[in-house]
This record gives C-alpha cells, structure tokens and sequence, in this order.
C-alpha cells in the first residue's frame, strides 16, 4: 500500500478557476473523513443527552402522580417512573461506552488540522512557502498529512476517495501571489471571520433565552411550591419544576452558549487583525509567515473550544 506522503511533484496541474478560493469540497480526503466522523459523533451525542435529560423530567413527572389499573391496582405511572430511569440508565451507558463525544470532538480537531494544511498548502504560507522548491514542498505536504493520520484518533474515521491534494489546491497553489492573497482574504479570513460574528451573536442571543426561560420557570415553581404549602394543590409540581430546571441547566451547559460566544468574540477580533496584517504588501516570504500566523489564530480558538468540551463530558 503506498504512503499518503508517496505523491508525485510532476504531475501536471489541471486549468481550475481558483476565484472562489477553496470550499469543504476542495479539501483533502483527510478532511473530508475526519469531518463526517465528527458531524456523526457530535448527532449521536447530543441526540443522547437530549434524551436523558427528558427522561429525567418524565420521571420526576411520573413520580408525583399515581395512575393505577387492574384489581391488583398496577401503577402505571410508577411502571413509567421505572422505564424512564432504565432509560436513562441506558443511555449512560451508551455515552460512557460508545463515547461519541470523543468522536465529535477528535474528529473536529483532525478535520480543522487537515484544513489548516491545505490552506497553507494552497496559498504558499509556512511550512510550505512559495520560495521553496516545488518537489520538496510537495513531499512535505505529504509527510504532514501522513503524520496527521498517523496521530489521529482511532475514532470511527472512514476512508475517502479524495485525493490528497486535490484540483482546486494545485491551481490555487500555482496562481500568482496577488491571487493567493485574494482567495485567502476572502474565503479563509473573512468568511471564517463573518462565521465567527455570526456564532458569536447567535450564542449571546441564545444564552439570554435560556436564562430568561429557566427564570421564569423558577418563578413558576416558587409559586407551585407556595400553593402547597396552603393545601391548595396535592401534586408535588415543585418537584417536577426542579426537574425541569436541572435539565434546562444542564443542557444549556452542555451548549455552553456564554462561553462559545466569548470565544467566538475573541477569535473573530483576532481574524479582524490578522486581515489587516495580510492586506499589506509584502514579498512571498512576509506573506507565508503571515499565513502562518492568522492559521495559529484559527487553531487557538479551536484548541480553546476542544478543551472546554472536553471538560464538560468528562
């Protein structure tokens, strides 16, 4: 079988128009694998805690009433209490087991790594500048992408027919500097910018919902609780109430909507100063250690946004 780093410096660069810079599309094949072990990991394990935390209300709900049948009256609500709780016994155990977090978060990291090589690649930034010979730095692109796969996590990543580097790369890589420089400021810098600001905004509007709702939620069960306390009502709703709450709580946690929107602030005020330093004239190697830089910005954000995960499903 040959190494993903056995690529062939002569082949011959196919006409591909380049103004668009480079989407998912044009990416590697490691990327490509890398980002659908993610997405599938990140669905199984938000789907899973989604589920347990509504199980956890079902069996808060079904444990304050009493619903029975039969002559040997069966309480049904209790025999849904029970169901509730082995299901969430169930999905514990999934998560725990199966681990897809560890499938979303791993495979983020690989396809944003498999990413940031590419667009190095493509544009001539560090460790593949433009000034270097051709045949060398195509076998070090090569090199890196074997290590990237030697070093990734045995998570579920499938294999790709796409070629390591692929047509849109060749072309983008070959195109003059004030080509490069367009494509980059345009569909690595700006676009990942403006995505930035939109999430940014996204989880600062979505983090004052929640607390909005969970209050009034609180306020719903102060007064199910005082209504109690004189005898008016019979049903423990405090209960179910404090139920609610802790799931709200617990899945605005897991969202993390204040932190993302801190982060994504951050990064996107960094990628504002980084444009600025690229939109400068400059020779080939001023612009491949720029390209470098405004990579390492990128990769701190993701870096932050790993370890933060990492802490809330462990």
């Amino acid at each position: 079988m040959a190494r993903i780093d056995d690529v062939s410096p002569e082949e011959v660069v196919p006409v591909v128009s380049v103004e668009r810079g480079l989407t998912d599309a044009d990416l590697p094949g490691l990327f490509e694998a890398a980002d659908a072990a993610s997405l599938e990991g990140q669905r199984r394990y938000v789907t899973a805690v989604r589920l347990s935390l509504v199980l956890a209300v079902v069996a808060a709900a079904t444990g304050v009433v009493s619903w029975t049948v039969g002559t040997r009256g069966i309480d049904l609500a209790a025999f849904g209490t029970a169901l509730a709780l082995v299901g969430i016994s169930a999905t514990e155990i999934y998560v725990s087991s199966i681990r897809p977090s560890d499938q979303w978060y791993d495979g983020r990291a690989f396809a944003e790594s498999a990413k940031s090589l590419a667009w190095r690649y493509s544009v001539g930034g560090i460790p593949f500048a433009k000034q270097d010979d051709e045949d060398s730095v195509r076998r070090r692109f090569g090199h890196q992408m074997s290590r990237l796969l030697e070093e990734a996590p045995q998570t579920s990543i499938k294999p790709s027919q796409r070629p390591v580097v692929t047509e849109r790369m060749a072309a983008l890589r070959a195109s003059d500097l004030a080509t490069r420089k367009a494509a980059y400021l345009e569909y690595r810098i700006i676009d990942q910018l403006n995505w930035y600001a939109r999430k940014a905004d996204h989880n600062v509007k979505l983090a004052g919902r929640w607390r909005i709702a969970l209050l009034v939620i609180e306020v719903f069960g102060i007064g199910a609780a005082i209504v109690k306390a004189f005898g008016y009502l019979s049903i423990d709703l405090a209960g179910v109430v404090a139920a609610v709450i802790a799931a709200g709580t617990a899945w605005a946690g897991l969202r993390q909507f204040s932190t993302l929107a801190r982060a994504y602030t951050f990064a996107a005020n960094e990628l504002a100063i980084a444009r600025e330093r690229l939109e400068l004239d400059g020779d080939e190697t001023s612009w491949a250690a720029e390209v470098a830089d405004s990579e390492e910005a990128v990769s701190r954000e993701h870096t932050m946004w790993r370890a933060s995960r990492s802490r809330t499903s462990s």
